[in-house]
């Protein structure tokens, strides 16, 4: 069974701990990756424009499913954007402002949005993962096309709190998680999974010729869908229950040694299924 699709998350996959990647060793696999018609994917929970800055001289050539499925380009062309209405927007910011020890980003197609006021020190945490990010005095004020919300929380108490957001607000939004107390509230039905079959729809790729690559709770749906899931081996317990197969740790560049095995036809890429 051929690969004819590539989709890797970021944080704790393709990123070591460091927040880098081995650029030389990845470009030249790209070279082979472009050679057999291979689509590389980046599929992550983060900002779209904080993304492409990974991949500036490719930057044409591949496509994101960015804010875990909320936004979809492909060759610097948007493909899809989610909406959420202004009545659903006020209905999660009501419970939000009704629930303390939150820190709250919301986030849309042309950036990100916080209140002015909030924690100094984790706004500029935030600037890494949201390079497009403006401080407004409400909510109020932003014009956008707003898809998600990025939460930040008590680590402990993320799965109590994921709980209540299911009851609460389930039938507008979602809860994922990345880890360390990060929840990001996703339209519901929105994905990673679902991101990347607009990708294959556009290029005839099927589920069974995907490789996906991911680490935690917002990868479930992608890792469990295409027919090579790897979970990384500092992933998350229910990422590893998601995924058919464990790719050696971000800190070992496990991604890349997985492609290495596909670019030479190595088990499990030479057996069919």
């Amino acid at each position: 069974m051929a690969v004819k699709l590539i989709a890797v998350d970021m944080d704790g996959t393709f990123l070591n701990q460091h927040g880098e990647y081995n650029k030389a060793r990845f470009r030249e696999q790209y070279q082979q990756l472009l050679a057999r018609d291979i689509k590389f994917v980046v599929a992550s929970g983060n900002q779209y424009y904080q993304l492409k800055s990974f991949f500036d001289d490719i930057d044409e050539q591949i496509a994101y499913v960015a804010e875990g499925g909320g936004y979809v380009v492909d060759k610097k062309q948007e493909i899809y954007c989610g909406k959420l209405e202004p009545a659903q927007v006020a209905d999660v910011l009501d419970w939000i402002s009704r629930t303390p020890g939150i820190n709250t980003i919301v986030c849309g197609r042309k950036g990100a949005y916080v209140l002015k006021g909030t924690d100094d020190a984790y706004i500029s945490r935030m600037r890494r993962y949201y390079h497009r990010l403006s401080p407004v005095s409400d909510y109020a004020d932003i014009d956008d096309t707003i898809f998600k919300f990025a939460l930040s929380y008590v680590e402990n108490d993320v799965y109590p709190l994921m709980s209540e957001i299911n009851a609460r607000l389930g039938g507008i939004v979602s809860p994922v998680t990345s880890g360390h107390g990060s929840v990001d509230l996703i339209i519901t039905g929105n994905h990673k999974a679902s991101g990347l079959r607009k990708i294959q729809q556009i290029y005839g790729i099927r589920d069974d010729e995907v490789l996906a690559f991911g680490d935690s709770g917002n990868d479930l749906e992608m890792l469990s869908y295409a027919g090579f899931g790897f979970a990384m081996e500092n992933a998350s317990e229910p990422a590893k229950a998601a995924a058919k197969y464990t790719a050696p740790s971000h800190r070992e560049e496990g991604v890349l040694k997985i492609i290495d095995d596909v670019l030479n036809n190595r088990s499990p890429f030479n057996e069919s299924v």
